[in-house]
């Protein structure tokens, strides 16, 4: 794909996007990815076109075992709604540049009837889908198995739910499974458990991460506390000391570089740190099909309401939205 002011190279192994002033080189395989602008050591302000898109695909969830999470800070529950597959295709075929796609689905990848051909549709269109779930079963691993790239699985009360799905996925020979775990003062003792385990429990023996989520204080998460910068450096420092291969998101950016800024390697650390990243370089999309800078931000001051992707007739009207 190709016109005056840029080309696009899609092939099994990478995808590729030139133009004058800004470039990217993304493996499809293992998720690096290399961006520059107008020379190698140009580093771009901003996308002309979001690289990664959150999409939600349901706001139906049921929890672990009939029980909602207490932290969701969507507050979704039982009742809800789903997109439609038309929707889904609607959107994707607006944003032809993405490298990646992360699928917001429900606790078990089962309330939307159209989330395995949503999956096949991107994969049609070179993009490997990600998605994020909390307790499988054989059967909806065996289904996820097929089409993701990397899959997390968020690591609630009980244990055993989280360490039995990633099992089932590694045993299904996915090699990109991670743990999502949220991090507060209320599930400190957790996540250093989780750490212990992770060396320990034969379950997790071929873990690839995890990734550490910062506490958002909205929807049922209200009732939860941020970690210190002390706690969140401790967390740090054990997964460190247990070469533990983990991550954060973008929330956590500050206090990961506030952890880490003078370490022997504090240059390379950084230059692997991507801060908030929203609207810059990633999109969300919820299950209505209306664009917000992120998930967080829905509902909240100035966007209360999202800007329809289904009603615009390209997604530059909304990229390049002034509210955005």
């Amino acid at each position: 794909m190709s016109n005056p002011k840029y080309k696009m190279i899609d092939t099994k192994v990478h995808k590729v996007f030139h133009s004058e002033d800004y470039n990217y080189v993304f493996n499809k395989i293992d998720g690096r990815m290399a961006r520059w602008g107008a020379t190698l050591e140009d580093d771009p302000d901003f996308a002309p076109f979001p690289e990664i898109l959150d999409i939600e695909v349901t706001t139906i969830c049921r929890g672990i075992d009939g029980k909602v999470c207490p932290m969701c800070y969507k507050g979704n529950t039982s009742i809800g709604e789903n997109m439609s597959l038309d929707s889904f295709k609607t959107i994707m075929n607006k944003m032809p540049f993405l490298t990646q796609i992360a699928i917001w689905a429900d606790s078990t990848a089962t309330s939307n009837p159209s989330l395995f051909e949503m999956m096949d549709y991107a994969r049609n269109m070179g993009i490997v889908p990600n998605i994020t779930v909390a307790q499988l079963s054989d059967e909806v691993a065996d289904e996820l198995s097929k089409r993701v790239g990397a899959i997390a699985i968020s690591r609630y009360a009980d244990k055993n739910v989280c360490y039995d799905s990633v099992k089932k996925m590694t045993d299904r020979g996915v090699e990109q499974v991670n743990i999502h775990q949220l991090i507060s003062k209320e599930t400190f003792s957790q996540v250093v458990e989780t750490l212990n385990d992770i060396k320990t429990d034969e379950r997790l023996s071929k873990l690839r991460a995890i990734v550490f989520l910062s506490l958002k204080q909205k929807g049922r998460g209200v009732s939860y506390s941020p970690l210190s910068q002390e706690e969140f450096s401790f967390i740090v420092r054990q997964a460190q000391e247990k070469n533990i291969s983990f991550g954060f998101d973008s929330c956590s950016a500050y206090k990961f570089l506030t952890t880490v800024k003078d370490d022997a390697d504090a240059d390379l650390l950084i230059s692997q740190t991507e801060p908030c990243e929203s609207s810059l370089f990633s999109a969300y999309i919820n299950a209505k099909g209306d664009f917000y800078p992120c998930s967080f931000s829905e509902g909240c001051d100035e966007w209360e309401r999202g800007i329809s992707v289904i009603e615009a007739k390209k997604f530059d009207d909304v990229w390049m939205n002034d509210r955005v």
